[in-house]
């Protein structure tokens, strides 16, 4: 829908995904993240914090279920979104609210103070039931791995030829 307002927001997810069905089948998951900038104080010669935004989130789908089992309270994430404004009136006072939310397109784990394992999920048919197809999993170290091969392209030219060292023979692309 063109006009939509689309963000990104970096922070830590302020508890473990809510992961619910709705009556048709579909995954839905909700949560937040807590996003807090950082600053250099020249005159205390110190980083201070800021005031923190917290961003209540909607996961749809099998991206939801994944997401439920991958990424846990505290998980720095990244997420990307279309921004929207939720009314509604307060029980106790009667007077009307707005808050925002984020329907989320894109999640993953941030990896710049950490490192994930990824497994490829496969495609589901139909729709409903929780997924054991994977997703992201935070690791303390090990790096990237998935079920391919390490090295896609085998390490050789078509061909059948060698490369040598890039100085002596660079790849014809």
């Amino acid at each position: 829908m063109s006009g939509e307002t689309i963000i990104t927001v970096v922070g830590h997810l302020t508890a473990d995904p809510e992961l619910r069905f709705t009556p048709s089948g579909a995954a839905v998951s909700n949560f937040a993240i807590a996003s807090t900038p950082r600053f250099f104080d020249r005159q205390a010669n110190e980083w201070k914090d800021g005031e923190t935004l917290f961003v209540r989130c909607n996961v749809w789908r099998e991206q939801a279920e994944n997401g439920a089992e991958s990424l846990t309270k505290g998980t720095r994430v990244i997420a990307q979104g279309r921004l929207k404004a939720t009314s509604w009136q307060d029980k106790k006072t009667g007077e009307n609210r707005t808050g925002w939310e984020l329907d989320v397109d894109e999640i993953g784990p941030s990896l710049r103070f950490a490192t994930a394992s990824v497994q490829r999920g496969g495609r589901k048919s139909g729709g409903g039931g929780a997924s054991t197809t994977g997703g992201f999993a935070s690791t303390g170290g090990g790096g990237f791995t998935n079920d391919q091969p390490q090295d896609p392209w085998g390490g050789q030219p078509s061909g059948g030829g060698s490369w040598g060292t890039p100085q002596d023979n660079e790849p014809p692309f």
